[in-house]
């Protein structure tokens, strides 16, 4: 299951990503990768091209599609948003463009299950376009950033304008965490009045396409220091039990127990955090699982990473790795807080911890699409590059340099590689590390 996938040494400096960098989307490091795939890569068809079988022909890249068991060079060929094609050699003059991945691994689009990218409403969330599809994320799940009272904000200003495909937890307090951030750190069940479970399965029925379960986060920040967090777990479970949706439980620094909040959750419900420093996750006084957590597992429930800094220990990851206790999907928790960090926490960066770890790189891009796409119902077939399936696709590498990545204890590790996205396929559009290419449509 394992093996040493990443050169660690204690001795170089970490590169540092810029804040302009950061705010602009892209950063000096992600266009040197580009390079391989920059100037020639698009190359137009012969005479003719409005008569060739394909749209789009990705060449000579190692195919990495868990959902199929496949790790080899394959040409993958696309026609309208669909893929139609997974073969070696397929012939260069039966494509209209065709884009070079030599020497990169082409994988499904990955899937984030874990983001906050409902930017305005408070100071939590980012634009999803320059953070999910320019960084080889096709598709993502908010998670929770909108209740029931503004979730037409969300879907009529963001999501209908996105080229990242969105869909929604909805959170259980019809406020969403719009006013947890800064300036006023008020968390959204510290008010149980605007907990309505009714209202929140009408605006989810009303809008199934797009909303694909319920939110909770039952911290002491977010709950206070009462029994609100358990009355709210208790109000989330009838919603999504009305609504038969899963829930997506934030653990960490709970009043509760977390055996206690556990016990409300059911097959296909998600915990997410899991390697997490705080109180009250995973791990007993003695760095042992706690009964509680494989119980959970055994009846069903997932479990999730998002590990931005403060919700993620390289310490609990390792007792838990030793433990034989993998997550079951790869999500980025990212936000503006999240992408403050250093290097900015996105998805590929969030999968390069557990490269660090030992985790093979095969287990770690299952854990972002395969896995991802079976975890809720998206409504598209996704995560995998069978034929049939949505033209949706990833092409990444393993970027050398010397990258220092810092965990919620505030400990440094090194690395001497670091996942790293270098182009997006999302039906006939192609995102270049940042820069979206033209529409390539005929």
């Amino acid at each position: 299951m394992f093996s040493r996938r990443l050169k660690t040494d204690g001795e170089p400096e970490s590169q540092q990503l810029t804040r302009r960098d950061l705010l602009s989307g892209m950063t000096g490091s992600l266009v040197a990768a580009a390079l391989p795939l920059g100037k020639g890569v698009i190359q137009s068809g012969l005479q003719g091209s409005n008569e060739k079988e394909y749209d789009l022909l990705i060449q000579g890249g190692k195919v990495i599609d868990p959902s199929q068991g496949i790790e080899t060079v394959l040409d993958v060929a696309i026609r309208g948003n669909k893929i139609v094609r997974l073969q070696k050699d397929i012939p260069p003059n039966s494509a209209r463009q065709i884009l070079n991945a030599s020497g990169n691994f082409v994988t499904p689009g990955l899937i984030d299950i874990h983001v906050h990218v409902f930017p305005y409403m408070g100071s939590i969330g980012v634009e999803p376009d320059p953070y999910c599809i320019q960084r080889g994320v096709t598709t993502v799940v908010d998670a929770g950033s909108a209740g029931a009272l503004n979730f037409a904000a969300f879907r009529h200003f963001v999501i209908d304008h996105a080229e990242t495909r969105i869909r929604v937890l909805l959170n259980i307090s019809a406020l969403g965490i719009m006013a947890a951030g800064e300036p006023l750190h008020i968390g959204e069940l510290i008010d149980l009045r605007y907990c309505d479970p009714a209202f929140a399965v009408k605006v989810a029925q009303e809008n199934k396409d797009l909303i694909v379960g319920f939110k909770i986060r039952p911290g002491r920040t977010m709950a206070g220091q009462g029994t609100n967090g358990i009355e709210a777990m208790k109000m989330v479970r009838k919603a999504a039990d009305e609504a038969r949706l899963p829930i997506m439980l934030h653990i960490g620094d709970s009043v509760a127990p977390l055996s206690e909040l556990l016990a409300f959750m059911r097959l296909g419900d998600i915990v997410t955090h899991v390697y997490n420093p705080k109180s009250n996750t995973l791990l007993d006084s003695n760095g042992k699982l706690l009964p509680a957590v494989s119980e959970a597992r055994q009846r069903g429930v997932l479990f999730d990473l998002g590990p931005g800094k403060p919700s993620f220990s390289f310490a609990v990851a390792e007792k838990c790795l030793d433990q034989g206790f993998l997550v079951d999907t790869i999500s980025s928790d990212i936000n503006t807080l999240t992408l403050g960090e250093r290097p900015p926490n996105d998805l590929t960066t969030a999968a390069t911890k557990l490269l660090m770890l030992g985790m093979k790189l095969n287990d770690v891009i299952a854990r972002m699409t395969t896995n991802s796409a079976k975890a809720l119902p998206f409504g598209a077939e996704i995560g995998t590059l069978e034929p049939g399936a949505e033209a949706d696709i990833a092409i990444l590498n393993l970027q050398e340099g010397d990258f220092v990545f810092t965990d919620g204890e505030g400990k440094s590790r090194k690395s001497r590689q670091m996942l790293h996205s270098i182009a997006t396929v999302h039906g006939q559009k192609i995102f270049y590390s940042g820069k979206p290419l033209a529409d390539h449509s005929s």
